[in-house]
C-alpha cells in the first residue's frame, strides 16, 4: 500500500496520465487548433469588409467621392446662374450703348474731312504704319473690367505689333494706355514705351470725361507729330473689329500750312488751330469710347452665353458621374449584406 496516496483526492485528468514525452505534441495540436479558429474568424471579417476597403482605396487614389461630385454640381449650377444673369445685364447695357453710339456717329463725321478715315486692323500682317510721322503717340482704348472675351487682348496684340513695326522703321512711339486691363497686358509686352495710364474710367463715358482725357493726352503729346487711337469698333451683337485713326496737329508753313482755304478773324490762327486740334481729339476719343463700350458689352454678352452653355455641359457630365458613383455605392452595400449573410450561414 502506497502511503502517499490520499483516499479523498480527486482523480487526475486523462492528459495527466500521459507520459512526459507526449506533452510537446499535445501543445502543438492545441496551438494549431487555436490558430485555425483565429484564421477562420479573420477570413469572415475580411470577406465582409473587403468591398468597403476597396471603395476607400479607390477614393484614396484620387477618384472623386459621391459627396465631392455633388458639391461640384452645386458649384457649377451657381456659376451657371451668375453667368446667365451677367448675360442678361450685358444685353440690357448693350441696348443703351447702341443708342449712344448712334448719336455719336454724326457728331464725329466732321473729323474725317480733317484727319482721314479710320484704318482697319482686321489683317494686322498687311498693315505697315508707313504713313505715321517720325514721332507718334499711341492711345489704345481698353476696359477696366474683364470677362469680355478678347476685346482687350486684340487691342494689346495690335499695339505690340505696331510698336515693333514702327521701331523697325527707325521711328519713335510712346503709349498712353486707357483702361486697367490694357495697362496690365501692355506693361508685360511693351513696358518701356508706356508714358502715362488712365484707369478707373466711369462707364458709360461722356463728353466731359473725354475732354479731360484729351487734355491729358494733349499735355503728354506736345512733342509728338501725331496721335494714333487704337479702338474696337462695334458691328453687331456678335462681331466687332479693330481700327486705328491718326490725328495730326495743325502745324506747318507755306505749302504745308493747314486750312489755307479758310479765313480767320481776328488774326489768331495758331491759337484757333490749337483749340480746334484739342476739340477734334476730344470728339474722336468720345466716338471711340462709345464704339468700344458697345463692342465690350456685345463681347461680354457672347462670352457669358458661352460660359452658361459650358456650365450646363459640365453639369450634365458631373450628373452622369454622380449617378455612376451612387450606383457603385449601392452595389457595394448589397455585396456587403450578401457577404455578411453568407458568413452567418457558415
Amino acid at each position: 500500500v502506497n502511503s502517499n496516496k490520499h483516499p479523498s483526492s480527486t482523480p487526475a485528468h486523462p492528459l495527466c496520465t500521459c507520459k512526459p514525452s507526449c506533452l510537446p505534441f499535445i501543445i502543438i495540436i492545441l496551438a494549431t487548433m487555436a490558430l485555425f479558429t483565429t484564421l477562420q474568424r479573420t477570413t469572415q471579417v475580411a470577406s465582409r469588409s473587403l468591398p468597403r476597403l476597396i471603395a476607400k482605396a479607390g477614393a484614396a487614389r484620387g477618384m472623386a467621392t459621391e459627396k465631392q461630385i455633388f458639391n461640384q454640381i452645386q458649384s457649377s449650377k451657381n456659376i451657371q446662374k451668375i453667368t446667365g444673369s451677367m448675360k442678361m445685364v450685358s444685353a440690357a447695357k448693350l441696348k443703351g450703348d447702341e443708342t449712344r453710339l448712334a448719336l455719336a456717329k454724326p457728331f464725329n463725321e466732321w473729323t474725317n474731312a480733317l484727319c482721314g478715315e479710320a484704318v482697319s486692323l482686321e489683317e494686322p500682317e498687311t498693315v505697315t504704319y508707313e504713313e505715321l510721322p517720325q514721332k507718334t503717340l499711341i492711345v489704345p482704348i481698353t476696359s477696366d473690367k474683364g470677362l469680355c472675351g478678347g476685346v482687350n487682348s486684340f487691342i494689346s496684340r495690335n499695339v505690340r505689333d505696331a510698336v515693333g513695326k514702327i521701331t523697325a522703321q527707325g521711328k519713335e512711339c510712346d503709349i498712353v494706355v486707357v483702361g486697367d486691363k490694357g495697362r496690365a497686358q501692355m506693361t508685360r509686352a511693351v513696358p518701356t514705351n508706356i508714358v502715362r495710364t488712365v484707369t478707373e474710367v466711369v462707364a458709360p463715358g461722356n463728353f466731359t470725361l473725354c475732354a479731360a482725357i484729351a487734355s491729358e493726352v494733349a499735355a503728354a503729346g506736345t512733342d509728338y507729330d501725331a496721335v494714333m487711337i487704337v479702338y474696337n469698333s462695334y458691328v453687331n451683337a456678335a462681331v466687332y473689329k479693330q481700327y486705328y485713326k491718326v490725328i495730326k496737329p495743325f502745324a506747318g508753313e507755306g505749302e504745308d500750312e493747314p486750312l489755307v482755304e479758310y479765313e480767320f478773324e481776328p488774326d489768331g490762327k495758331s491759337e484757333i488751330l490749337d483749340d480746334l486740334y484739342e476739340y477734334m481729339l476730344t470728339s474722336q476719343l468720345y466716338y471711340c469710347f462709345m464704339d468700344g463700350a458697345a463692342a465690350e458689352q456685345s463681347s461680354r454678352m457672347t462670352a457669358m452665353e458661352n460660359a452658361t452653355k459650358n456650365a450646363g455641359e459640365m453639369i450634365d457630365s458631373l450628373t452622369l458621374q454622380y449617378n455612376r458613383a451612387r450606383q457603385a455605392r449601392i452595389t457595394t452595400e448589397l455585396i456587403e449584406i450578401i457577404s455578411g449573410a453568407s458568413a452567418l450561414e457558415d
